[in-house]
């Protein structure tokens, strides 16, 4: 019985209709080109995710790292990627550029024929996920206030010299 509802569910699985190009071709049991496109547009989308956690858990850590007296956190190199992470950041939005991760995502998902969207990627996810809209300035202040901090950490809790 155990096996037979074990089997229907991957039969019912295996059933499933995805829109033209997102199927894997059967006959040469490769994936679809804009399936590869939208694929590679998803890793570009994970790496950015990464990038923004770096940036503001980095920042995180190392306020706590401070407080606690956490060694680690005061490692050069972590906080000399931390520290150019956040100012390409302030740096791009300084000028009114767009994340060039930001334009090669919305690139690729032409490419494979997806949905895109405009303007920057973290303006994008937050309106997604809060429902919030906020013209650039306020990014920008953030971006800034954010950059502040930041340094103010390097100050605070400088990299050991080591």
């Amino acid at each position: 019985m155990l096996q037979l509802r074990v089997g229907l569910q991957f039969r019912s699985f295996c059933a499933l209709r995805f829109p033209p190009g997102w199927a894997i071709n059967k006959k040469t049991a490769r994936l679809s080109e804009p399936m590869i496109w939208l694929l590679a547009a998803d890793a570009i989308l994970l790496l950015h995710f990464g990038f923004v956690l770096f940036v503001i858990l980095g920042l995180v850590l190392i306020l706590l790292g401070g407080l606690c007296h956490w060694p680690w956190t005061r490692n050069r190199h972590f906080r000399f990627a931390h520290l150019l992470a956040i100012a390409v950041v302030v740096t791009q939005s300084w000028l009114g550029q767009i994340c060039p991760l930001t334009l090669l995502e919305q690139w690729l998902r032409r490419q494979g024929g997806g949905p895109s969207y405009s303007g920057s990627f973290v303006g994008h996810w937050v309106e997604s996920l809060l429902y919030y809209r906020a013209p650039d300035w306020v990014f920008i202040l953030a971006y800034s206030l954010f950059g502040l901090l930041v340094l103010l950490a390097w100050w605070r809790w400088p990299p050991r010299q080591s």
